[in-house]
C-alpha cells in the first residue's frame, strides 16, 4: 500500500472573480522510503503539490491519502495532529527560532507533542544533532551559524519526531553548489538509515542526480513520474 496517494487532485486560488488552476487532476503514488524529487519549471505547481501532500493546503477535488488517513475527510485539528506526528518539514528559509540554539530548534516539535520526558527529548535531539555534524555547535544560535549549518538543524528538527514522511521545498535553493551537494548526501544518508521517505521540489538539473524517482510537473499536470 502507497504511504501517499493522491487521485484525481485539483487545486483552484480565486483571485477577485477569477479562477486560478494551479492543479489539474494529479495522480502520484509514493511508497515508504522513497527519495523523490518534484521537478518543474516555477508556477508549475510543484510547491502547492507539496502543501497538500504537507496537509498546509486542502485540495479543491479528489482524493488524498496521507499514511493511511483520507485527509480529505479530516478536520483542520486532525490534519494538524497529522502534520505534527507524521510529516517534517524542511524549507528553504530554514524557519529556525532566532533565539533559541541548535539543540532547541531540534527538540521544540518534540516539545509541542508533550509526550516524552525532557531528559528522553535532550537525548534524542542531541543524537540528531550529532548525526548532522553539529555536536560541537549545539549551544550556538542560528545567527551565529552559516547557511549550510542552519539547513542541518532545518534537517535534524524535521528528523526528530521520527516521521513517516520529510518535505523539502528546494533545500539547496540558499545554499551554493558544494553546501548544496553535502546537505543532499546527508538526506540521503538519513534517508538510508532512517527509512524516512524524502520528496523533495526544485528547478535545479544538478539535484536529481540524487533522486531515486523523479515527478514532473508542468502546468498543474503529471508528465512523467
Amino acid at each position: 500500500m502507497a504511504l501517499i496517494h493522491l487521485s484525481g487532485v485539483t487545486k483552484d486560488y480565486q483571485l477577485g472573480e477569477t479562477i486560478v488552476p494551479a492543479l489539474r487532476g494529479i495522480d502520484v503514488s509514493i511508497h515508504k522510503g522513497e527519495f523523490l524529487s518534484i521537478i518543474g519549471p516555477s508556477g508549475s505547481g510543484k510547491t502547492t503539490l507539496l502543501n497538500i501532500i504537507g496537509c498546509i493546503d486542502t485540495a479543491s477535488d479528489g482524493t488524498v491519502i496521507i499514511a493511511g488517513n483520507n485527509v480529505t475527510r479530516l478536520s483542520d485539528s486532525e490534519r494538524t495532529s497529522l502534520r505534527l506526528y507524521k510529516i517534517g518539514f524542511i524549507f528553504q528559509t530554514f524557519n529556525l527560532i532566532p533565539v533559541l540554539d541548535v539543540i532547541e530548534n531540534i527538540e521544540f516539535p518534540l516539545l509541542l507533542m508533550n509526550r516524552e520526558s525532557r531528559d528522553a527529548i535532550r537525548r534524542r535531539a542531541m543524537d540528531l544533532a550529532a548525526a548532522v555534524g553539529l555536536h560541537s555547535h549545539i549551544h550556538h544560535r542560528p545567527a551565529e551559524l552559516s547557511g549550510g549549518q542552519r539547513q542541518r538543524v532545518a534537517i535534524a528538527r524535521a528528523l526528530v519526531t521520527n516521521p513517516d514522511i520529510i518535505l523539502a521545498d528546494e533545500p539547496t535553493a540558499n545554499l551554493d553548489s558544494q553546501t548544496g551537494a553535502t546537505i543532499l548526501e546527508l538526506m540521503k544518508q538519513l534517508n538510508t538509515t532512517e527509512k524516512t521517505t524524502f520528496i523533495f521540489s526544485t528547478h535545479d538539473p544538478e539535484v536529481l542526480q540524487y533522486a531515486q524517482r523523479i515527478i514532473k510537473i508542468k502546468d498543474g499536470k503529471v508528465h512523467d513520474s
